[in-house]
């Protein structure tokens, strides 16, 4: 849809699509975990690729990247890793002084995200 649908049957032809996923998704279900492990495994391999482009030398970038890679299979959650990563991005702004770079909104979802971990403790 945002890559360039510019009528209503854009939202049609979505809506069909998301409808007919009703019918596939208890077959998707039945694929055993143990055929999707390999799958997973190569993602994992990608994010791992991903971590050497990490700008290491900066504590400011390297912190919350290391933070968001541990703690991804550690809580069993990629949103509760991007959310330590998020946090820590933005603590860190703000133990540094360079509050003034980030837009106030990265603030805004770091203290949703910490209302989530309180919320959920």
């Amino acid at each position: 849809m945002s890559v360039g649908g510019r009528t209503g049957l854009t939202s049609v032809t979505v809506g069909l699509l998301f409808l007919g996923t009703l019918f596939i998704a208890p077959l998707v279900q039945a694929i055993p975990a143990v055929a999707t492990a390999p799958a997973l495994i190569l993602v994992g391999a990608m994010m791992m690729g991903a971590l050497a482009e990490v700008s290491w030398q900066e504590p400011g970038e390297a912190i919350p990247a290391f933070l968001t890679a541990i703690m991804i299979p550690l809580s069993y959650s990629i949103a509760n890793g991007l959310a330590f990563g998020i946090v820590a991005h933005a603590v860190l702004k703000l133990v540094r002084g360079e509050a003034r770079r980030r837009d106030w909104l990265v603030y805004l979802l770091a203290a949703l995200c910490v209302a989530r971990f309180i919320y959920l403790a």
